[in-house]
């Protein structure tokens, strides 16, 4: 990979990497109300649910920012390599870097990885009729 390729990669991963430090961790309220309040019960499953999408995108906040980290340091350790699949050694293309700069395998492997994809249907409770 060019070393203008490399920086502009580089400073995409630092802008993103100080974008969700920046934003920090998600705060969850806790579940019950205190015994001084009195809640509605009705709030409780809109409060769970708040509950469990603050915690999945601090999940996936802390993943990506782990992602970013691991990328800057295969960039710092072999810039030579950086940009190259992890399987088949290939690279991969610069396309796919700018969109996602801590990938490390090329479409086709992480295809491979990855399965077959779905048919994108939405399974409904009618889909279980048989049972």
């Amino acid at each position: 990979m060019e070393d203008d390729d490399l920086k502009i990669l580089r400073e995409r991963l630092q802008a993103r990497r100080a974008e969700l430090m920046a934003q920090g961790d998600i705060g969850v309220d806790p579940n019950r109300p205190s015994a001084v309040e009195h809640a509605d019960e009705d709030e409780q499953p809109l409060n769970e649910m708040n509950q469990v999408i603050a915690s999945k995108r601090n999940r996936m906040r802390v993943e990506e920012l782990r992602k970013i980290e691991a990328a800057l340091e295969r960039m710092a350790a072999d810039p030579e390599e950086f940009g190259l699949c992890l399987d088949c050694d290939e690279p991969i293309p610069l396309r796919r870097l700018e969109l996602m700069p801590w990938a490390t395998l090329c479409v086709p492997c992480q295809s491979k990885r990855s399965g077959p994809r779905r048919d994108g249907r939405r399974r409904h409770l009618r889909d279980f009729d048989d049972f």
